[in-house]
This record gives structure tokens, sequence and C-alpha cells, in this order.
């Protein structure tokens, strides 16, 4: 059953969900919603042992007008969350999609004609606005209803290498997650609603979505981690980066924060193939767990994806076909029953990490946030420590020295990247 709060953790343990991609028509089944369909995917999640899903509404399906949010639509996503509370799923819901599996869905009037700037233009944020508010307030009295995430990885949108971005500043960046997470809150007040971007926001020069930003706003911080970002590449399928990448990940985010306890939510994480050859995807899940589990302050993994996509489906890239705990027929995967075995053996249990005495040094100049992103010397520093057997945090330059916000995560040592050998 969900917990009694869905914003927490049942005594202290983590959480463990799928990110809900349906087995039929994939997030299409909003064109042709067939609430049966949707059951028979959930008991496939439910019997896993998972306790929630994170659900993707398709922002031009559910707001094709500026001023129209479709009645029809909400009570789709309304009844979803239903059937998902009916099997002991709690829903986290992304609102802006926004960009899914390397296809952008933006409405019609933000486009061509309509062209403008999707992150500042007034018109554009109060329809967002009511939109988001829209979803969270169906949904708010719903007890196992977790919150709003407002879109899945938004910031791409914001700078290259998207083919035609949205630009902007940080300052405008922040406003805009200010804008639409307030929204959130005043449609669900005291729900769990977050902002969520994919790795640039840690590890590109130039994007103005910035760490801060993602430890700092909302009430969690969201962290997504794929190895094909650099990180299998170079140092491959059993490399100690490759199998700690999500943990690095959680505690680069935990050196931004201002709040030392702020939870952290890895809400996407997947073993992608090639890079992660499907013979070997059970280990990799299980490695990549353990390791983020041995973080503090882990609020939950919800992995990508619930189900395959169709080879019915043209045009995605080749991995995304194969990301899914189950295949299109509900068969479990390997990668399904090692997240299975996993929830069995944390349900109830309590969740606390020793603190982590070392700490790598990473600079606050967001101008150099390469040097965190693989092949960087902070990246490649936490790697050899972790290979020599170290447990390291990560510390902003600003607090190295700071005996308080050092005593709060438990470092005794600091560490700078060139020290490393």
């Amino acid at each position: 059953m969900p917990s009694a709060s869905p914003s927490s953790a049942p005594s202290g343990a983590p959480r463990f969900g799928a990110n809900y991609t349906p087995s039929h028509g994939w997030f299409h089944h909003w064109l042709d919603f067939d609430i049966d369909a949707v059951r028979a995917d959930l008991d496939s999640l439910a019997a896993l042992g998972l306790d929630h899903i994170r659900v993707f509404p398709i922002w031009p399906y559910f707001q094709p007008n500026r001023t129209l949010v479709r009645p029809r639509a909400v009570e789709q996503l309304v009844q979803l969350a239903d059937a998902a509370a009916e099997r002991g799923l709690d829903v986290n819901v992304d609102g802006l999609q926004g960009h899914l599996s390397s296809f952008d869905f933006l409405p019609a009037w933000t486009q061509t004609w309509h062209r403008r700037n999707i992150f500042t233009d007034p018109e554009v944020v109060s329809g967002q606005a009511e939109y988001l508010r829209t979803l969270a307030a169906a949904l708010a009295d719903r007890p196992n209803f977790i919150g709003m995430t407002i879109g899945n990885e938004i910031n791409q949108f914001s700078a290259g290498p998207h083919p035609d971005p949205d630009r902007i500043t940080e300052e405008q960046a922040d406003s805009w997650l200010r804008t639409v997470l307030a929204a959130c809150e005043e449609g669900a007040p005291g729900k769990l609603h977050v902002h969520a971007e994919y790795d640039a926001a840690w590890y590109q020069d130039d994007q103005p979505f910035t760490p801060a930003q993602a430890a700092r706003l909302g009430g969690a911080t969201a962290v997504h981690s794929w190895v094909f970002n650099g990180t299998a590449q170079r140092h491959g399928r059993t490399g100690t980066a490759t199998r700690t990448h999500a943990a690095y990940m959680i505690e680069l985010s935990k050196a931004w924060a201002d709040d030392p306890r702020r939870p952290v939510w890895l809400q996407e994480v997947g073993a992608p193939a090639p890079l992660i050859p499907a013979e070997h995807a059970g280990r990799f899940t299980e490695e990549t767990i353990a390791a983020a589990l041995d973080c503090q302050d882990v609020w939950g993994v919800t992995w990508w994806c619930s189900h395959d996509v169709s080879r019915d489906l043209a045009d995605f890239p080749e991995l995304e076909y194969s990301l899914g705990l189950l295949t299109n027929e509900g068969e479990v995967k390997p990668t399904g029953a090692a997240i299975a075995r996993i929830a069995k053996e944390w349900r109830g249990r309590a969740y606390v990490p020793a603190p982590r005495t070392t700490a790598v040094v990473v600079d606050e100049d967001v101008a150099r946030r390469s040097e965190c992103g693989p092949g960087g010397a902070v990246f490649e520093a936490y790697a050899r420590l972790v290979a020599d057997g170290v447990r390291p945090a990560v510390v902003l330059a600003g607090r190295a020295a700071d005996a308080g916000h050092l005593a709060a995560r438990g470092i005794t040592e600091v560490v700078r990247p060139g020290e490393v050998r």
C-alpha cells in the first residue's frame, strides 16, 4: 500500500519506482486512452514491488491552445492516478512535455507563426502556470499524489546542442523556475514539487540552468543519471565511474545544496545499450542502485523506464527500444528482476548510510562546470578515490573551510582534484 505521506519514504526507507512508459502506443496513448490497458501495465509494475510511478502528460495534447486545458485529458490523468492508487502506487506527474526520448512536444501556440520564448514570453509563461496549476489542483486531494515535476529535462530547450534553443540567462531561468514551481504549490499546497534537468545543468559550461537552482529550488533535488554522456565511453561498462555515476551526481548535487539534509531523488537512471549490453543490464542495475543508496538523504530511485518502446514505432534512437523493466508483453527483463529484488530487500528497512568524511573540492564558477563532467578534473578525481576504496563527498570551494558546514555533513578531510593521484 502507498505510504501515508507520499512525499516521504515509509520508515525512512528509500522508495523504488518507474517512469511509466505505456506498453502500447508509448505516450501517444493519451490520444487513444484506454484505462484497462493502463491498469494492466500498472499491475505488472505493482508485481515488481514498486511503490510509485512518474507519469508524463504530453503538453500539446493537454493544452492545445494557450487558454484551453482539455478537461477530458485532465480527467484521464486523474483516472490513471486512481488506478495507480488501487495498486498501491503513488504518482508524480511531469507537466511540460516538453522533451521525451529525443522527441520534442511543444504546442503550436509556441511555434512557427507563434514562435516565442517558452521561458520568458509573459503569455507563454502565464499559460504554463495555469496548465501546471490545473493538473496539480486536479490531483491535490488524492492521497497517493506525490506532487508535480515541472517537466522532463526542459533545460534542453535553453541552449545547445538543441537545434533551435530558446536562449535565456541564468537569471531568467531562475525567475521561470520560481514562477512555475509557485503555480504547482498553488494548485496542490504542501506536496513535493520539483524540477528536473538533464546533466547539462551540472556539466555544461554555458547552460543557463545551474547546479544551484537544481539543489536549492523545489522540495527536493532531482538527478537524472545517464552513462551515455561520455562516462561509459571513457570508462567502459565495468569502470568505477560508470558503476557509480549516479552516486557521483547525488554527491555533486549535495555540494550545492544549502540544506545538508536536503532530499535527493534519483529520478531517472537506466541501462542504455549497447554501452550496457543486455546480458549485463541486471548487474549494472544492482551496482548503480547500491552505490546510490550508499549516499545520505536519497528519497528514492525511479528507473527509466517501465516498458520497452514498441518496435512498431519509428525513428527512436536505438537504445530507446530496450530500456524497459518489462517488455511490451509484460515479461520481466533482467533489470526488472533486479529492481524487484532490491525493492524487496529494502522494504521497511532503516536508511542510515554513514557520513562521507573525505570531500573533493569543486569550483563554484558555473563557467567551469565541465570540470565536473566525464574527463574533467573533479569527475576523474572522484572516480579515482572511489576506485581506491574511499567514499567521497563533494564540497564547494567557498565552503571548504567552513567548519560548521563540514561538520553538518560529517566531512573531516578536504582534497582538491590536483591532489588526488
